[in-house]
Parts: C-alpha cells; sequence; structure tokens
C-alpha cells in the first residue's frame, strides 16, 4: 500500500510476490486476502490478493436505506452497472454503483475516493459505492476549509444513512502508545472492519483498542485535518492522532502535510490493507434500478489509471 510522503511505491518485483495469496494464514471471519485474482464486474480486469488476511469467505450483511435492503460483503469485488436514482428517493437523478475494489482507495482529502472524479469536496457527487460520504459536522461558514462541513448529506448521526449512524472506532500501537488511529464510516462498515483488523492487525494492536464501535461526536475526535486516508467515495475515513494536515484546511492544490516522524508504519500499512481488502461493498446483483447508457473509458485512461495505483 502507497502511503504518500511515508512510504515508497513498491516495485514491479514486490508487486509480483504479492500476488497468490495472503501474508497471514487465518484470517477472520471479516475476511482476509482473497487467493488469486479476481475479475471486476465492471471492467473484467483481474485484482490480486492482497498482503494481509487469511482465506476466508468474508463477511456477509445488509445494509438499510430509504429504497429498500440491499446487500453487501467484505469479500465482493462490487462493479455492477450504473444506474440513476429514481423520482421520490433521496437524491434522485444522481449515479449510483459501478465502484469496484479496485477503486476503493483515495488520499486525504475528502472527496477523494470517487472512481473518474478529480478534485475535492462532495457537493453534488453520486455515489459509486451506494454508501454516502463521512459527515464531520459543524457549521459550513466560510473560507477554505468549508468544503469539509457541508451538510448536503445531513447529521453524522442520521440511522438513515446507508449502514446506519457514523460512528469510530480506536486502534492503538502496541510498540508507541501515543500512536492512536481511528477508523470512521457508517455502523455496519465499522463493525464489519473491527473485526477484520483485530483478526488481522493482532501482533500490533494494544489490548485498549476498540473491540465495538462509539458513535462518532463532532466536537470531538477524530478531527478532518487528521484524515490520513480516505476509502471508498470518502465514506470510510482512517486518521491519525498525531497528524495536523493543514493542506486540506488550505486552498485547493495546496500539498498535503507530511506524516509525523515516529509514526508506528507496521500499524498504519496494516489498517491499510485490511480496510482496502475487507471494506463492504454492495453486492453487483443487488443494485437493481435501471441503469443510463455510459460511454466505457478509453484505453489509454484505464491503463494510466491502473498504473497510478501500482
Amino acid at each position: 500500500m502507497f502511503v504518500p510522503f511515508f512510504t515508497k511505491r513498491a516495485s514491479k518485483r514486490e508487486l509480483e510476490r504479492r500476488k497468490g495469496g495472503g501474508g497471514r494464514g487465518g484470517g477472520s471471519s471479516a475476511g482476509g486476502s482473497r487467493g488469486g485474482s479476481s475479475s471486476s464486474s465492471s471492467g473484467g480486469s483481474s485484482r490480486s490478493s492482497g498482503s494481509v488476511g487469511g482465506g476466508s469467505s468474508g463477511r456477509s450483511s445488509t445494509v438499510s436505506t430509504g429504497s429498500g435492503t440491499r446487500g453487501v460483503s467484505s469479500a465482493g469485488n462490487g462493479g455492477g452497472r450504473v444506474a440513476s436514482i429514481p423520482a421520490g428517493q433521496p437524491f434522485a437523478g444522481r449515479s449510483v454503483g459501478g465502484g469496484t475494489r479496485q477503486q476503493v482507495v483515495g488520499s486525504a482529502q475528502y472527496g477523494s475516493g470517487y472512481p473518474g472524479v478529480a478534485g475535492r469536496g462532495v457537493a453534488g457527487r453520486g455515489f459509486p459505492f451506494y454508501f454516502w460520504p463521512v459527515a464531520w459536522g459543524g457549521a459550513a461558514g466560510a473560507g477554505t476549509g468549508a468544503y469539509l462541513h457541508t451538510n448536503e448529506y445531513g447529521r453524522h448521526d442520521n440511522s438513515s444513512r446507508p449502514g446506519g449512524a457514523q460512528v469510530t472506532a480506536t486502534f492503538i500501537s502496541n510498540s508507541n502508545g501515543t500512536n492512536t488511529f481511528r477508523l470512521m464510516s457508517d455502523t455496519a462498515t465499522v463493525t464489519s472492519l473491527i473485526e477484520g483488523i483485530r483478526g488481522n492487525c493482532s501482533s500490533s494492536l494494544a489490548a485498549n483498542s476498540s473491540t465495538s464501535s462509539s458513535a462518532f461526536d463532532p466536537n470531538g475526535l477524530p478531527k478532518p485535518e487528521q484524515t490520513v486516508q480516505y476509502y471508498r467515495a470518502s465514506s470510510v475515513a482512517l486518521t491519525f492522532d498525531g497528524y495536523n494536515n493543514t493542506g486540506a484546511l488550505a486552498g485547493e492544490g495546496t500539498p498535503d502535510t507530511p506524516l509525523p516522524a515516529g509514526l508506528d508504519a507496521t500499524l498504519l500499512n496494516c489498517l491499510n490493507a485490511t480496510i482496502i481488502n475487507n471494506v463492504p461493498l454492495v453486492d453487483a446483483a443487488d443494485i437493481r434500478w435501471s441503469a443510463p447508457s455510459i460511454a466505457l473509458l478509453p484505453l489509454f485512461w484505464i491503463a494510466w489509471f491502473i498504473s497510478a495505483r501500482l
């Protein structure tokens, strides 16, 4: 996993060595790496298995929405056809679906993790992974950081959010007790990922790390400028208590602040890999809305996108 300012990109030899199975056996029921490769539902490209996790079949559940219940899986690849949300439903007319596991990784900028969409902020966007972006709360106000406090998707404690109200979980390094990472997303997602993280990253976790989720308090931690990485169209955030990304609060195009020295790289990399490989995705076959016709991306841009992730 490439983390800006902290890890170097893997060489081609290292990437080849990762293919064909996870690095730790006996993964939890939340799902570890899937052996071999799987085909993307939307583009037919293959995805090699991650380097963390065992060979379990993954955790499956459902999420409730205003239009019914949808199946989700920590082992699925997502994808499916892009649909248009019908009239009478929240965010009618916007697109939904199509995002695959290969596309879940964003950056430290709110509004990242949307396949094929550049720029920060989440105003007016569709839902490639079905889930809504996290809500940081607080007054929108004015200034360059106002985009972080949009109320377009409702409050953080709105139980009608896909997956339920927003919650957090805390993961503390057992090699440096001051290293505290926090995971924030909807209830279903955080509950699923806690199990996977405790199974895959147990050798790096302190005993007082979360075993269950806690309600998100916008007046407490985490804060948006502490985000190390967003995932799944900014519907999942991984933060670090010792990080203050002033770039997220400044004008668009301002470089992100480098991660602080002394950060537990082993735990960070394990958290990243587990989230990427196990974040719940809506099953492609469970998106039933009729889809408008869409043009395929030129092969050049597909190749560029894949190479940029390596």
